[in-house]
């Protein structure tokens, strides 16, 4: 069958470095992946295509890039999944989120830099065994999803918080920081969610799941973000404008059954920090010019009783 690629190329060396979109097309089986496209183009249509890859086999990950708008990997993406009906081309774009550097080919530094600052390793107390840090199976069996993580970089391509904040964190590391605070051999979790309960960490999710839908591998990062909050909340680590946020959140609803966004930014900031209620100013003429600002006086819904009877039996585990 005949496939059309339009791939985004960019030459730093060029004497004009501009992001551009140029199209080929082939004859492809429907057995074809669109990595298998691309090796094609690049040894027998094009020599200047540069991309990364290598195991061919969804192991390694080197061959994450956006398909038709969407973070995957290209050697387990076959191309009769992504062929437009209509004709028209498959998009073939780096991954996102990372620095550029040629072609397809982005820095993947920032994400390694991340990684690292999540301290990706056991940090067990005590006397050392005589033979490895043994761990019942029971106990490890939550971590078997995270631990499948090949560091491929589709959860941060497409993390849209990324899109806007660059000292984020992002899922990729905070995944793996879960798969460390979850393993019953360590025992550095409370300085662990310290460092992530600060700002740019667990709570700058959205909550917007592209992570989840782009990992390959299952990993669902956002799923072990979530963990992790509830983990520092649990543990006593409360003080932060995230964990206040929470808590204003869960409290507002409690109370009179829909959240009084009046009162959220106040509690989750704390009415003395002058400088975020200076910063809320801008947010709130907003709101008033565009009819959106919340009622002054907030008043309970009809049966908030049922909704705080709902609470009362979450919060007494029966």
């Amino acid at each position: 069958m005949e496939v059309k690629f339009s791939i985004r190329r960019y030459n730093p060396e060029s004497t004009n470095a501009v992001s551009h979109f140029q199209e080929y097309q082939l004859d492809m089986t429907n057995a074809s992946t669109v990595l298998d496209g691309l090796i094609e183009i690049r040894e027998e249509v094009d020599g200047t295509l540069s991309l990364r890859c290598s195991c061919r086999s969804a192991i390694c990950g080197s061959c994450a890039m956006r398909i038709n708008g969407k973070a995957g990997l290209a050697c387990n993406t076959k191309i009769i999944d992504v062929l437009p009906k209509d004709g028209s081309p498959i998009i073939i774009e780096p991954a996102g989120n990372l620095p550029l550097i040629k072609d397809l080919v982005v820095d993947f530094e920032p994400f390694w830099s991340k990684v690292r600052d999540v301290d990706p390793w056991l940090k067990p107390e005590g006397e050392e065994p005589e033979a490895e840090y043994l761990a019942p199976n029971e106990d490890m069996l939550h971590l078997a999803e995270v631990m499948s993580c090949i560091m491929c970089g589709s959860c941060v391509s497409d993390c849209t918080v990324l899109e806007v904040d660059q000292d984020f964190l992002g899922p990729a590391a905070l995944a793996k920081a879960y798969r460390f605070v979850g393993d019953p051999r360590d025992d550095a979790n409370d300085s662990r969610l310290k460092i992530l309960n600060e700002s740019n960490g667990i709570w700058d999710c959205t909550r917007c799941m592209q992570c989840i839908e782009v990992c390959p591998k299952g990993v669902a990062p956002m799923d072990r973000i979530m963990a992790l909050r509830d983990k520092a909340m649990e543990a006593g680590q409360k003080s932060t404008n995230g964990s206040r946020h929470a808590n204003a959140f869960s409290d507002s609803v409690k109370h009179s059954g829909w959240l009084d966004e009046l009162k959220l930014p106040l509690k989750s900031f704390g009415i003395f920090n002058i400088k975020a209620m200076i910063g809320l100013i801008p947010l709130g003429i907003r709101a008033q010019l565009n009819g959106k600002r919340p009622p002054i006086f907030h008043k309970s819904i009809p049966g908030a009783k049922n909704v705080r009877k709902i609470f009362d039996k979450v919060e007494s585990g029966k």
